[in-house]
């Protein structure tokens, strides 16, 4: 029996791997979990693991760090491993902190994060709306959901969320280059407070800020 962390991802290796014949075209437990997850969760935090495999399904990057999540639109994600990474979406705009480069990027946010996973993540509550439901099945205990972006111009063009206990701690994404990103969560809180200055981000002073950041006024536009 393997397990742990090794298990975990093997597991995930082995959705990659199986045979698409088997996911379910019902909308059964698969979409009443995404549906309790979208409209039910306002918070979530944890610790995440993250691979991304390529088209040889060859592991080319590992990183870890936190999550933190509050919807509407606001999320933050802290690469500590292999180096120091802040992201954070204020409700406006997406900022990317390369600490080691000392390096800003800001995008406006609506544009950004459109049909990607983060949107599923810390969407509103009509977010399901920008992505076609295909159908779940269960393996190994956890429920896999498929969802297909409507759109695919940010890149992105299958995501499947695992579900264990009824609890989201499994992520799929998939790219148009062929690549896919596996992320496991560990330890999450669920609807507990977060505190507001978490998801505020200024730029460090002698950093390079790259991208011009989106006010209420240009957002209403």
């Amino acid at each position: 029996m393997i397990g742990g962390r090794k298990g975990l991802f093997l597991g995930i290796f082995l959705i990659l791997a199986a045979g698409k014949a088997s996911w379910s075209q019902e909308p059964a437990e698969g979409r009443h979990l995404i549906e309790d997850f979208v409209d039910n969760v306002q918070t979530m935090s944890g610790r995440f693991e993250q691979q991304l495999v390529d088209a040889d399904n060859i592991v080319v990057d590992k990183s870890s760090g936190t999550i933190e999540i509050s919807k509407p639109g606001k999320f933050r994600w802290t690469y500590l491993e292999p180096y120091e990474q802040i992201l954070v979406a204020d409700g406006l705009n997406v900022w990317s902190y390369d600490v080691d480069l000392e390096q800003v990027t800001v995008k406006p946010q609506a544009k950004f994060l459109a049909s990607t996973p983060a949107l599923l993540l810390g969407g509103s509550q009509n977010v399901l709306d920008d992505f076609d439901y295909i159908g779940s099945f269960t393996e190994r205990n956890t429920v896999w959901v498929r969802l297909r972006p409507k759109s695919t111009d940010n890149g992105f063009t299958r995501v499947e969320l695992g579900f264990s206990d009824g609890k989201l701690d499994r992520m799929i994404f998939s790219d148009n280059l062929g690549q896919t990103t596996l992320i496991a969560l560990f330890d999450l809180s669920l609807n507990e407070d977060i505190e507001a200055h978490r998801f505020d981000f200024s730029p460090p002073e002698d950093v390079d800020v790259v991208g011009q950041p989106a006010t209420r006024e240009t957002a209403a536009r």
